[in-house]
C-alpha cells in the first residue's frame, strides 16, 4: 500500500492525500482516507506550496511506450496569442503521435477545464477515444472535470515533468511550426 503510495505520488507531484485516495479506489484498494492520510504523512509526501519548480521530483519517464497505431497516444498542449485588436486568445492543439493527424484546433479567448473536456468530447465522437493523452501540469488538464472524464472513457493522462517540455515533444514541435506558418504570418481580426 505504502509502495503504491508513493509511486502515485512521485509522477503525479500535485496530488494530495484526497487526490491518491481517488486512484486508489479506482485502482480496487478499499482503504479509508484516514489511512491513506496517515501512511502519506509518514512516508513525508505533503504538498509544499512554495517551493520552487526546480527542486520537484518527478518520476523518469523512460517507461513510455511509443505510439503503435491511430488514437493510441494523443499529445495536447494551449497556444497562446493576441488579436490585431490586443484581446487574448488560447488554442487547444491536439495531434496523434502515430499518425501526425491533427483531430482539433480550437480557438477561444479563454479555456477552463470543463470546457477542455468538452472539446474533446465532441472530437471523440467522430474520430474516436485515444488510449493514452500526453499533457503537462496546466491547471485544465489537472482539473478534477478532466480526470473524470479520462477515468469514466478509459483514458489515460501521461502528465509530463514540471518544466520539461522535451516529455511531450510532439505537441512543442507542431506548436512551434504552427505559430510560424500562421499566426505570425497574419493578422486576425475575430476569432
Amino acid at each position: 500500500m505504502a509502495k503504491r503510495i508513493r509511486e502515485i505520488c512521485e509522477t503525479r507531484v500535485r496530488y494530495g492525500y484526497r487526490r491518491v485516495h481517488v486512484l486508489l479506489d479506482r485502482e480496487g484498494w478499499s482503504i479509508n482516507i484516514k489511512k491513506v492520510y496517515r501512511i502519506y504523512r509518514e512516508l513525508g509526501m505533503q504538498l509544499r506550496h512554495k517551493t520552487p519548480k526546480r527542486r520537484v521530483k518527478a518520476k523518469l519517464r523512460d517507461d513510455r511506450a511509443v505510439a503503435v497505431g491511430p488514437n493510441d497516444v494523443w499529445a495536447m498542449d494551449f497556444v497562446h496569442d493576441q488579436l490585431a485588436t490586443g484581446k487574448k486568445l488560447r488554442v487547444l492543439t491536439v495531434v496523434d503521435t502515430f499518425s501526425r493527424y491533427v483531430p482539433v484546433l480550437d480557438v477561444r479567448y479563454s479555456y477552463r477545464g470543463e470546457d477542455v473536456v468538452a472539446t474533446l468530447d465532441r472530437v471523440c465522437r467522430t474520430v474516436g477515444y485515444p488510449k493514452t493523452i500526453r499533457v503537462d501540469q496546466g491547471s485544465e488538464f489537472v482539473s478534477r472535470d478532466m480526470d473524470l472524464w479520462a477515468y469514466q472513457r478509459g483514458v489515460v493522462l501521461d502528465f509530463s515533468r514540471p518544466g520539461k517540455p522535451t516529455d511531450n515533444a510532439f505537441i512543442e514541435a507542431f506548436n512551434g511550426r504552427f505559430r510560424a506558418e500562421c499566426l505570425n504570418q497574419h493578422w486576425f481580426l475575430t476569432l
